[in-house]
């Protein structure tokens, strides 16, 4: 391994060929693989059952995403990078005992005939495409649907997505229902078994999954997903509103008895199993696997109580992305909600994904004691308003840097200025092109705290001083009269290691992007291997 050479200490970092990492990834036992490298780069090419958990983040998202320090855990980077061997051994110093690191990387990794995949979430995009094509989910085209609505068809035009999302675009007179809602809300929605319900997202997945649902749960009204979603209905020609906020309604349905038997014969036919707490209990102290407690309501409903210590994964989004929620491959996963309905739904999608769901009895209700999660012990950053930092940086004779942790593009848009723009694997490079003194007083401007702890760490092991971190932020230091710059070619693409062009200019009106997207959304499938098709149990 390269990175054994620059730090003596990453030489005790056992290695994993790329045969034996894809005989690991399909032996049933758990596996995290954790891609440590930043967003865009892991967006551009990555191993399939990859899980992004990037340097700038590292020890702040594992606990959530390894909870057992048992697993065993495989992190890469590019190859040629150190980046791999200072996260095993931040890994090793947090107590993962059970950690390697894929010799040579992901380069080594194609260099043996193993596919590189681009794109995010591939697990759950892939499992969008197999219902597609295995359950032959109908459809409907943008042009079509356009139709309709204009000939006053009575239809329901429903978006799988998240509200945040749903504010950014949506199909004009969709109503948002995300997808993790659809089994409890559908009766109150859709009444009239005459009635056509169309379901949409951004592209494909959600709203596949998402008329799947309804179509599996026995709706009798006529079911499709809108082809290519917010994307399909762009790329013809058609208008999409933008800044909305229809949401169905909250509360528990009407017809909720139903809902209820509906939901549980579904689960029950993918095998879906209701864990008592007694046995949820024993599954959660035992130290040796990994148990994932997760509530699948929304986050109105979860911020006002649920399992302490239960992580919050709306049960669309867990169905649609699971890698942003789950690390550990072939973990348990026990979902709770507070009625009965959604959590059985969620877990039957899961089941077909080859993950071992099920469904907590008494949900919110149960009786369960969680850990509290592992915690790193992180550097208390001092704060530093906006006017001290304005006076600092008007001092010629004091030496001050200002470092902007924030994503690429934010700092883009507006930063303060002089700022240096920064992202924790490449923070050697920046100090270095600052030329600072050993002594120098370091601020940074993060949106997230645990961010600037994390940087502050690293610092003061090169024997900087603690940073500051500038209070409130950008918008503090605005809101306080002074000004902001722009740059909007600094960083240059290359740099912005942290962002995803081929995902998101799609939704910046380039219709080649979009174009490119949805080809290889439907493309997924074919790549994948026997092993990798067989994980799947769709029924």
């Amino acid at each position: 391994m390269s990175s054994a050479a620059h730090d003596p200490r990453q030489a005790l970092a056992p290695g994993v060929t790329p045969n034996q990492l894809q005989d690991w990834l399909h032996d049933g036992q758990e596996i995290a693989l954790l891609d440590v490298r930043e967003h865009g780069q892991y967006g551009e090419g990555h191993l399939f059952h990859a899980v992004p958990l990037p340097w700038s983040r590292l020890e702040w998202d594992l606990p959530r995403l390894v909870p057992c320090r048992h697993a065993r855990v495989v992190v890469y980077d590019d190859g040629p990078g150190d980046v791999a061997g200072k996260a095993w051994q931040r890994l090793h110093d947090l107590g993962y005992r059970a950690g390697f690191v894929l010799a040579g990387g992901a380069a080594a990794w194609a260099a043996c005939g193993q596919r590189i995949f681009q794109g995010v979430h591939l697990p759950s995009k892939t499992f969008g495409e197999l219902v597609e094509q295995r359950l032959h989910t109908p459809s409907i085209s943008a042009t079509e649907l356009a139709r309709r609505q204009a000939a006053g068809d009575r239809l329901l035009l429903l978006d799988g997505r998240s509200p945040a999302e749903f504010r950014k675009m949506n199909v004009p007179g969709a109503l948002n229902c995300p997808n993790g809602e659809l089994a409890l809300r559908i009766g109150d929605l859709a009444p009239d078994p005459e009635t056509t319900v169309v379901i949409s997202c951004a592209g494909r997945t959600r709203s596949i999954i998402g008329a799947q649902t309804l179509i599996n749960l026995g709706l009798p009204n006529p079911v499709l997903a809108l082809e290519n979603g917010t994307q399909g209905w762009f790329l013809a020609g058609l208008e999409l509103e933008h800044g909305q906020q229809r949401c169905h309604a909250p509360g528990l349905p009407a017809d909720l008895a139903l809902r209820q038997r509906q939901a549980s014969a579904l689960g029950r036919r993918h095998g879906v199993q209701w864990i008592g707490s007694a046995q949820a209990q024993a599954w959660v102290d035992d130290a040796r696997r990994s148990t994932f407690v997760l509530d699948v309501r929304t986050g109105e409903e979860f911020a006002q109580g649920s399992i302490q210590g239960a992580q919050h994964a709306p049960g669309g989004q867990l169905v649609q992305a699971t890698d942003q929620f789950v690390g550990v491959r072939s973990a348990r996963l026990l979902l709770l909600d507070s009625e009965g309905v959604r959590a059985p739904v969620v877990a039957s999608w899961l089941r077909q994904m080859g993950i071992d769901a099920h469904v907590l009895q008494d949900g919110v209700a149960a009786a369960l004691r969680l850990p509290p999660p592992l915690q790193p012990a992180l550097p208390a950053v001092p704060t530093q308003t906006a006017d001290a930092l304005a006076a600092a940086l008007a001092n010629a004779s004091a030496s001050t840097c200002v470092i902007d942790l924030r994503p690429s593009r934010a700092y883009r848009r507006a930063h303060v200025p002089g700022a240096l723009w920064s992202i924790r694997p490449r923070l050697s490079e920046a100090l270095a092109s600052a030329g600072l003194a050993a002594d120098a007083s370091i601020t940074l401007v993060a949106d997230e705290p645990a961010i600037a702890r994390l940087v502050a760490q690293d610092l003061m092991a090169r024997g900087q001083p603690c940073p500051q971190l500038l209070a409130g932020g950008v918008e503090a230091w605005e809101r306080a009269g002074h000004a902001l710059e722009s740059s909007p070619e600094t960083p240059d693409d290359a740099q912005c290691i942290d962002y995803l062009f081929f995902v998101h200019d799609r939704h910046d009106g380039n219709q080649d992007a979009a174009r490119r997207y949805l080809a290889w959304e439907t493309g997924l499938v074919a790549q994948l291997d026997a092993r990798e098709l067989a994980a799947y149990r769709i029924a």
